[in-house]
């Protein structure tokens, strides 16, 4: 059993947690994509020597309850790392992965971090400012294809959405950007603030298509996004803020050329209370790594 406490060291919270055999460990909670010193998606981040076992990462993720927890260990060229949600390890979690940033350079000073994910290699950089820790990371490569029908019928039967709530500028898409997300544009902010679906429904849905997360986006500006993440498929009910996915959504911009002038914002987390800011720089050639960046805030 794993026992957790609050506790304060180098003026970071911390959760105490003793593996089966008596180690103590630490995890950071960190939320990443502030909006200044609030909101922001918390995160867990624990840096260690070797990764526990996997029902132990799960356990821990788990316990900490955030929608992800980073493992971070070093390897010959940086660090290897895995993300574990409360309920399925993820292969690419955004906001983790910015948290893990501001982490490392919390622990080893401002600079650009090499890391090892299960299916990609990608960099993350963190930048100390007092509290708050600037960060930005280079996705994995991207690509998009259009949503099968039917699987874009079945989401907007879980959200209650018809057709009229759909954006005909911005298709429904299969996005990924280091994991699979279905992107459904919607046509009024109103739209997006009303979403609502059934959890376990939901978790059904994404597991069957193999999505991580569906994005519910609607266009302020063709520069400006608000967006909505569920996450079902992690146990969670909604994100609020999901870097993965706004990769993955850049990426698909790109992929239909939409107007984005190379860089995107994404205000997100407003409707649950958790109002969260992400960028995403948008570079030219297809396919290429999307960079994502925003602030992280200690918990």
């Amino acid at each position: 059993m794993i026992l957790t406490l609050p506790a304060f060291l180098y003026g970071r919270q911390l959760a105490l947690q003793w593996n089966e055999t008596g180690a103590k460990m630490t995890v950071q909670k960190i939320a990443a994509f502030s909006d200044g010193e609030t909101g922001g998606n918390p995160a867990g981040v624990m840096i260690a020597d070797t990764f526990p076992d996997d029902a132990e990462m799960q356990r821990i993720a788990a316990d900490i309850g955030f929608s992800e927890t980073a493992f971070a260990v070093p390897n010959d060229t940086g660090w290897r790392v895995r993300y574990f949600s409360p309920e399925s390890e993820v292969p690419f979690c955004g906001h983790a992965t910015i948290a893990l940033g501001a982490a490392l350079a919390l622990q080893h000073g401002d600079g650009i971090f090499a890391l090892a994910l299960n299916q990609a290699n990608i960099t993350v950089e963190g930048k100390k400012n007092g509290n708050v820790i600037a960060a930005a990371l280079q996705s994995p490569s991207t690509r998009s294809k259009s949503a099968p029908p039917e699987l874009t019928r079945a989401a907007m039967d879980l959200f209650g959405y018809g057709e009229a709530d759909l954006d005909p500028h911005i298709p429904p898409a299969i996005a990924h950007g280091g994991a699979d997300h279905l992107v459904l544009a919607l046509s009024s902010r109103k739209a997006l603030a009303n979403m609502k679906y059934d959890l376990n429904a939901g978790r059904i849905l994404m597991n069957h298509a193999g999505l991580v997360t569906i994005l519910l986006a609607y266009a302020e500006t063709p520069q400006l996004f608000h967006t909505r993440n569920p996450f079902a498929s992690g146990g969670i009910y909604e994100d609020p803020a999901t870097g993965a996915a706004t990769a993955a959504f850049a990426g698909y911009l790109r992929d239909i050329g939409w107007p984005h002038g190379g860089v995107i914002d994404i205000v997100q987390g407003e409707d649950m209370g958790m109002r969260s800011r992400l960028r995403a720089e948008i570079p030219a050639a297809p396919g290429s790594s999307i960079r994502v960046s925003g602030t992280a805030r200690i918990m």
